[in-house]
């Protein structure tokens, strides 16, 4: 009961993941360096504070038992993270939202998975333990059915390439592909950055945080998101000349002020949400706990890609890309069910 609670805790996470992002789509006259910057202070400076200092006993005592070398990785690694997620938010405007969670969520769910054990040393006595087998099966699956995913969705592009034509604006494959990768590859290190600091959230538990002692890494994690996120929109700001954009004098501009600074706030608690599940399914999985990145990723991909169907993303393609989508989605179903099974295996 305990991994089928932190399955389904993964999955509520996974599903804040998918939705955070579809805020913007209702935001005006903001550009995105006004609204990414507003979105990241909620979600990677504000609320792993507060948070932090609402579930985690005795904070001031955890921060100062715990290894400072646990603390600098987890922020350092956490920067590199704001970067990918800058890219991520920036690769959505060029290719949509299924192609960019497809390929920048299936590079991160690879590397993201493998590189702490790999790192530690412990993955191939991991693997070869008991359900290590069907763990890696379950993961080939995830990785199959999140290019599955993929490819759907450049079948989606190509059949949507009318439309473009017709006036639609702001698609670039190429630029979006590039930024899918960038961000695949650098997203990948927040996993790692969380498994860095583990050692806080040890110090956490010894004071009482129980499930909840993955909080505490949000601290430096996201704080070093932010700060690589936010030096490169104040860039921005510059550039273009767009910090007014926060404020408006006009009465009647500030009716969708209001409006874009509720679905900035949105967008952030969102995005934290998917985290502090993530924390209580990790806190749950038992001896395998390295796999919760891979079921957190390839249970967003999963409904992300359903999310693009709410959102009318694949409205007017051809039966076969929607055949080729309905295959990836039962791919990916398997692929957790799959890992799951093998987290039951290594508990067993």
């Amino acid at each position: 009961m305990e991994l089928i609670a932190g399955v389904s805790l993964h999955f509520i996470g996974a599903f804040s993941a998918s939705v955070c992002y579809t805020p913007q789509k209702g935001t005006r006259k903001w550009s995105w360096q006004t609204y990414w910057l507003m979105q990241a202070g909620i979600c990677w400076l504000l609320l792993p504070v507060v948070v932090a200092l609402v579930t985690i006993p005795q904070l001031g005592q955890v921060l100062r038992e715990a290894p400072a070398s646990a603390m600098r990785s987890a922020f350092v690694l956490g920067a590199f993270y704001g970067i990918g997620g800058t890219a991520f938010g920036m690769a959505i405007r060029y290719v949509g939202f299924s192609l960019t969670y497809a390929i920048s969520v299936g590079i991160s769910c690879v590397l993201g998975t493998l590189l702490p054990p790999l790192y530690q040393g412990d993955l191939l006595a991991i693997l070869s333990g008991s359900g290590g087998n069907v763990i890696m099966a379950g993961m080939l699956a995830g990785a199959v059915g999140i290019a599955l995913c993929g490819a759907a969705g450049r079948l989606k592009e190509r059949d949507h390439a009318r439309l473009r034509q017709e006036g639609s604006s702001g698609y670039s494959f190429s630029i979006g592909i590039a930024l899918c990768i960038l961000s695949g590859i650098l997203s990948a290190l927040y996993g790692f950055s969380l498994a860095q600091g583990q050692p806080i959230a040890d110090v956490a538990a010894k004071y009482g945080a129980g499930h909840l002692q993955g909080n505490v890494i949000y601290i430096f994690s996201n704080t070093g998101a932010f700060l690589s996120t936010g030096l490169y929109c104040l860039y921005l700001h510059a550039r273009h000349k767009t910090l007014h954009e926060y404020g408006a004098e006009d009465p009647a501009a500030r009716k969708w002020l209001w409006k874009n600074y509720t679905l900035a706030v949105l967008t952030g608690v969102l995005w934290y949400t998917q985290f502090f599940f993530y924390g209580l399914g990790h806190n749950r999985m038992g001896a395998y706990k390295f796999t919760s990145w891979a079921i957190h990723m390839i249970m967003l991909v999963l409904i992300s890609a359903l999310v693009g169907i709410v959102m009318k993303e694949w409205t007017g393609t051809r039966r076969r890309t929607i055949y080729l989508l309905a295959l990836a989605l039962l791919v990916l179903i398997t692929a957790v069910l799959t890992i799951t099974y093998g987290n039951y295996l290594g508990g067993k």
